[in-house]
């Protein structure tokens, strides 16, 4: 037995004094500084320190000048835009495993034509960058918008699973193909639609061009194509009394919704988003989210003052509108909030009047609003007129009142027949 145990120990001695020294460690994940095995004992204040860390693999390589193991650039690739640990984790644990398997296979950081891991890391599919790109964007977007943003992307990538793209690197999809992909929108639907496309698709590439996950954003260099807007035609005064008259009796839900936007000037789907505390009675006031700015105050008008049902014993959370009156509604996408009154009004006003597409809630809104600068300019100039008018509207500068009045054709001149009788004798 002594004899045996020399032996292992003579072994072992000119194993090690032989053999090379190992070129690399083992990659480790950090994790903002916690054991992530006790994750489920941390509070929740220590999670969320650990979280607002940047996470990331690490690992040392042999330097070739000092031959001594040297701590590499760290690796994050965006794994920080990820909120959880268990995103975080699944992410950063197949770059560990990558990582390991081509250190195995050679990989050396200070041979610059061999820099196999930047390619590995960058190299994202298609789903998982459409999710990266969806994550980051829903953290800068409203909810509207985002929804909206969403569902393009995940068209798109519905269009690019048909195709075979299911399971392709992120770099597989081309300009040619997202061209191919706006014709089709355009061959379906309108000009407007193929621009809103584009410029989503471009929103997302340049989300994943400035993360490094795409060289370049291609999309934007697609051009936007001409495209004419649907206007609203504005309601002659026989038309908006006939339809006020027959909702009175019909719909009076439907009336109040369109006296929103005709006396408050609101857009359809603000009106949508009213609950009963958006509401002051007292106040006359009314509190509203608009397009661009998180809240905006605007009074009540008597004349619609008087058109409101008793709110005092409502629930304050409650929407002042739904399709069954004041209460709650399931359906948090105002799209569909909006077309559901859209559609209640082609079906009691539009059809039974036969009125054409170029009518619609809208109308209200700019007939109510080339009404009252009509009645202001008979006694004030053109600018105390607009200067007035804006803090009604709602519109920010004088200018963008200004091409919203010529759309409309609110600014009328006098009747100028004398003029042309005059031309005539001379």
């Amino acid at each position: 037995m002594a004899k045996l145990k020399d032996l292992l120990k003579n072994i072992h001695t000119n194993v090690h004094g032989f053999e090379m020294k190992r070129q690399y460690s083992d990659p480790q994940i950090y994790t903002g500084g916690v054991d992530i095995k006790k994750w489920k004992t941390l509070s929740e204040e220590q999670k969320q320190a650990a979280l607002k860390k940047n996470w990331y693999l690490y690992y040392s390589y042999r330097d070739p000048e000092t031959n001594l193991l040297t701590r590499q650039q760290n690796i994050k690739d965006g794994v920080n835009w990820y909120k959880t640990k268990e995103e975080r984790l699944e992410i950063l644990e197949k770059y560990r495993i990558s990582l390991s398997i081509i250190l195995k296979n050679g990989f050396n950081p200070y041979i610059p034509d061999d820099d196999l891991l930047e390619d590995e890391k960058t190299i994202l599919t298609i789903k998982e960058a459409f999710e990266l790109g969806i994550k980051l964007k829903e953290k800068v977007l409203a909810e509207k918008p985002f929804a909206t943003y969403e569902s393009r992307i995940n068209n798109f990538k519905g269009w690019l699973d048909k195709k075979g793209f299911i399971g392709q690197p992120i770099t597989a999809i081309t300009k040619k193909a997202a061209q191919t992909y706006l014709n089709e929108i355009l061959n379906k639907t309108s000009a407007r639609s193929y621009n809103d496309a584009r410029s989503i698709l471009s929103s997302l590439f340049e989300v994943l061009d400035s993360n490094d996950i795409i060289e370049d954003n291609f999309i934007s260099k697609i051009p936007t194509l001409k495209s004419t807007p649907t206007r609203n035609k504005t309601y002659t005064q026989t038309i908006q009394e006939q339809i006020f008259k027959d909702l009175k009796e019909k719909d009076s839900q439907l009336l109040l919704f369109i006296l929103f936007i005709s006396y408050n000037f609101l857009r359809p789907i603000e009106v949508c988003r009213l609950r009963i505390e958006d509401i002051d009675v007292v106040g006359k006031r009314l509190y509203i989210k608009a397009k661009n700015q998180p809240v905006k105050t605007k009074i009540i008008p008597e004349i619609l003052l008087r058109e409101l049902p008793n709110l005092e014993n409502k629930n304050k959370k409650h929407f002042l509108f739904t399709p069954n009156g004041i209460g709650e509604w399931v359906t948090k996408n105002e799209d569909d909030k909006r077309g559901y009154f859209t559609k209640r009004f082609n079906k009691m006003v539009k059809i039974p009047m036969n009125l054409g597409a170029e009518y619609g809630l809208y109308s209200f809104r700019h007939y109510f609003i080339g009404k009252l600068y009509q009645e202001f300019a008979k006694e004030l100039t053109p600018f105390e007129t607009k200067s007035k008018l804006m803090l009604i509207t709602g519109h920010t500068t004088m200018s963008a009142l200004e091409k919203y009045l010529r759309n409309i054709d609110a600014v009328l001149p006098e009747d100028y027949s004398e003029h042309i009788e005059l031309s005539l004798m001379g």
